[in-house]
C-alpha cells in the first residue's frame, strides 16, 4: 500500500469514526436533556416537590462525574473503544430503568447509574474523534460532536410533545434507553480504533494522574481548564434543565415551553459547529471567545427582560442555544490540545468530572432560587457574572502552551 493509499485511508477511517461519535453524542444528547423535558409531568405523576425535583436534575451528574474519571483512566489504559461502548451499553440500560421508577428512591438510583455510563461515554466520545482528525481540524470535529447533545436534547423535546397523559414522560427514557443500544451494535461493527491512542507505548498508560495533570509543566493549565468546565456546565445544565419549567412559569404552555426547547436545542447544534470552525483558525480564536461570550451574556439579559409571548421567546431561546452551546464548543475544543494522546482520556476525563460538578450545581442553584420565592427573571439574571469569569478563563487558556500531537 503507498503513502497516499494509507492516508486516503486514515482519512475515510477517521470520517467514520466522527460519523459514528455524533451518532452516539446524539442519543447521549437525548439522554443528558430528558430530565428536562420530562420534568413537567413526571413531578405531578410521582408527586415531587421542587426540592425533589432538583436531585432529580442534579444526581445524575454525581454519577457522570464517577464516570468521567473512571471512564477517561480506563480508555488511556484498556482503549478508546472498548469503554465507550461499555458505557453506552450502560447508560443505555440504565436510561429504560428511569422509564421505570415509581418513586422518588428508585428515580434517583435509575438516574445516578445512568450517569455512571453517560460520564464514562463522554471523554471518549471527545478523545476519539480528537485523534482521529489532523489537528488544524480538531475544532470543528469536536464542534460537530457536540452539535450531536443538543439535537438529542431537540430530539427528547419532539418525543415529549408525542404524548400528553402524565405517564408519557416513560417514553421519554425508554426511547432515550433503546436509540443508544441499536447504536452500540453499529458502533461495534464499524468504530475503528483511534490510531494515536492504540500506538502509545503500554508502559505509558501506566502513567498516573499527577504526571496527566500537572507533568510538563500542565497544572496552571490542567486548573484554569477546570474552573472553565466547571462555569460553562453549570450555564448550560441550569439551563436545559430548568428552561422550560422557567417558561411555563412565565405563562407559555407546556407545549410551547416545549417548541422553545427544541429551538435552544437546534440553534445549538448550529452554534456549536460554526464556533468550532471558527476556533480552529488560530488568529480569530480571541476574537471567537470574546463574542461567544458576549452574546451569551446578552442573549441571557433579553431573555430575562422578554415578554411572555412564544414568537419573542422562540428567538429568544434560539438565541440562548447558539451561544451557551458556542460556549460549550469552545471549552470542549480546547481540552484535548493540552495533553498528549497517551495522557488525553485522563486529563479530558478530569476536565468533564469538575463539568460535571457545575452541572450539578447549576440545576441546584436554580432550585434554590425558586424555593427561596425568587422568579425566573432573577434565575437568570445570576448568570451573568458566572459567564464573565468563564469568558475570562478562557482567554487565558487560549494562551496557555498545548501539547504535541
Amino acid at each position: 500500500m503507498t503513502t497516499g493509499d494509507r492516508s486516503e485511508s486514515r482519512n475515510h477511517g477517521g470520517l467514520i469514526a466522527v460519523a459514528i461519535c455524533c451518532l452516539l453524542a446524539l442519543f447521549e444528547g437525548f439522554d443528558l436533556q430528558a430530565a428536562g423535558v420530562a420534568a413537567p409531568r413526571l413531578a405531578p405523576d410521582l408527586g415531587l416537590k421542587p426540592q425533589d425535583l432538583g436531585w432529580f436534575f442534579s444526581i445524575s451528574t454525581f454519577g457522570l462525574m464517577a464516570g468521567a474519571a473512571i471512564g477517561g483512566r480506563l480508555s488511556d489504559r484498556f482503549g478508546r473503544k472498548a469503554t465507550l461502548l461499555v458505557s453506552v451499553g450502560a447508560f443505555g440500560v440504565l436510561s429504560i430503568a428511569t422509564g421505570l421508577a415509581h418513586d422518588l428512591n428508585s428515580l434517583l438510583l435509575a438516574r445516578f447509574l445512568t450517569g455512571v455510563g453517560l460520564g464514562g461515554a463522554l471523554p471518549n466520545l471527545i478523545a476519539i474523534v480528537a485523534e482521529s482528525v489532523s489537528p488544524k481540524l480538531r475544532g470543528r470535529a469536536v464542534g460537530f460532536l457536540y452539535a450531536g447533545l443538543p439535537c438529542g436534547g431537540a430530539l427528547a423535546s419532539l418525543v415529549s410533545l408525542a404524548g400528553a397523559a402524565p405517564s408519557d414522560w416513560r417514553v421519554i427514557f425508554f426511547v432515550g434507553g433503546v436509540g443508544p443500544l441499536l447504536a452500540m451494535v453499529l458502533a461495534l461493527a464499524l468504530l475503528p480504533n483511534p490510531p494515536r491512542a492504540d500506538a502509545a507505548d503500554p508502559q505509558d498508560r501506566k502513567s498516573g494522574f499527577a504526571e496527566a495533570l500537572a507533568g510538563d509543566g500542565r497544572g496552571p493549565t490542567t486548573l484554569l481548564l477546570w474552573i472553565t468546565f466547571f462555569l460553562a456546565l453549570l450555564i448550560m445544565y441550569l439551563l436545559l434543565s430548568w428552561l422550560p419549567s422557567l417558561m411555563i412559569g412565565r405563562g407559555l404552555s407546556r407545549p410551547e415551553a416545549g417548541l422553545i426547547q427544541m429551538a435552544f436545542n437546534l440553534a445549538g447544534a448550529a452554534g456549536s459547529v460554526a464556533t468550532g470552525w471558527l476556533m480552529d483558525h488560530r488568529r480569530w480564536r480571541t476574537l471567537t471567545i470574546l463574542v461567544v461570550f458576549g452574546a451569551s451574556a446578552a442573549a441571557v439579559a433579553a431573555a430575562a427582560g422578554a415578554p411572555a409571548s412564544l414568537t419573542v421567546f422562540l428567538g429568544v431561546g434560539a438565541a440562548l442555544g447558539a451561544t451557551v452551546s458556542g460556549v460549550q464548543s469552545v471549552v470542549y475544543g480546547l481540552a484535548p490540545g493540552f495533553y498528549p494522546a497517551r495522557l488525553r482520556g485522563t486529563g479530558v476525563g478530569a476536565a468533564v468530572v469538575m463539568g460535571r460538578l457545575g452541572s450539578a450545581a447549576g440545576p441546584l442553584l436554580a432550585a434554590t432560587l425558586i424555593g427561596a420565592g425568587g422568579s425566573s427573571n432573577q434565575v437568570l439574571l445570576a448568570l451573568l457574572p458566572v459567564i464573565a469569569v468563564g469568558g475570562l478563563t478562557s482567554l487565558w487558556l487560549a494562551t496557555r502552551p498545548r501539547a504535541e500531537d
